[in-house]
């Protein structure tokens, strides 16, 4: 199930279709080689895809990480009561569809009736969040709300494992409720920390739902805005399969690339 799909799509990409006489005889796929390959990092939305995903991902992925641990930490104090109701309520976001979340936020961006672009001009600002300078904050938002319940859950699980027996002798010591938090518990929540920052670089790359939700309703999100995006309409409107395993194949290794040198980064400290 994970070695067959990648092997598949390795193997269509070292070829591409032929089309002889005019376009009147039978297309014919003929062995290309590493040119698909060629083709995709010589590709200028590739390359604009690519960065796009990655500078969305350096503002996104940090504070959507740092807003689950800030929940985690005082889902894990003793001072917050109904620990259950917002432990649930952190979480509900994550478990809507992404499709739908998308569909849910695109009402609350669209101009005329949403109400927040409404509160904002009675307010005296005017923002346009399907706008070109805005529409990445907007999917950021998306994506934040709807996986830092998810990121809350696997810390705040990481910090339960604790021992409490070492915030009693910090109590002894005479740490307050944020040096516990800071110097006890972040440094033991940084394996799950790690684990949550790879999810979310492999989620950043593979960005796709929440810009095609979004796509007919702004000019500012093209067929090719991320690199997904771009396999997708390779695949399934201009037809060239080919292409599109070749971008896909770069995709994954990218991924691969960028979650292990972060991995590794990570854990160099700790060793």
């Amino acid at each position: 199930m994970f070695v067959v799909p990648i092997g598949y799509a390795v193997y269509q990409s070292l070829f591409r279709v032929k089309r002889s006489g005019l376009g009147l005889e039978p297309p014919q796929t003929v062995f290309a080689g590493l040119d698909n390959y060629t083709r995709v990092l010589a590709d200028d939305a590739f390359l604009k895809g690519v960065g796009r995903v990655l500078a969305f991902g350096l503002v996104q992925v940090p504070m959507m990480l740092g807003l689950a641990l800030l929940l985690a930490l005082l889902l894990d104090s003793r001072v917050v009561r109904l620990k259950r109701f917002f432990r649930l309520a952190y979480f509900l976001p994550f478990a809507i569809p992404g499709v739908i979340a998308a569909v849910l936020w695109a009402f609350l961006y669209v101009p005329g009736i949403s109400p927040l672009v409404d509160l904002g001009k009675g307010m005296g600002v005017d923002v346009d969040f399907l706008s070109a300078d805005m529409i990445l904050f907007s999917i950021g938002n998306i994506v934040t709300w709807s996986w830092t319940g998810y990121n809350m859950l696997i810390l705040y699980t990481s910090l339960q494992s604790v021992p409490q027996e070492l915030y009693e002798a910090a109590e002894l010591d005479g740490c307050s409720g944020v040096q516990i938090a800071w110097h006890i518990k972040v440094p033991l929540v940084r394996p799950a920390l790690t684990l949550t920052g790879v999810f979310s670089i492999i989620g950043t790359l593979q960005l796709f739902g929440e810009p095609m939700v979004l796509r007919p309703m702004t000019s500012a999100i093209s067929t090719n805005y991320t690199p997904v995006m771009l396999s997708y309409q390779a695949a399934f409107g201009l037809n060239d399969y080919n292409f599109a395993a070749a971008v896909a194949v770069v995709l994954a290794l990218a991924t691969f690339t960028l979650s292990y040198g972060f991995l590794r980064l990570s854990t160099r400290g700790s060793r």
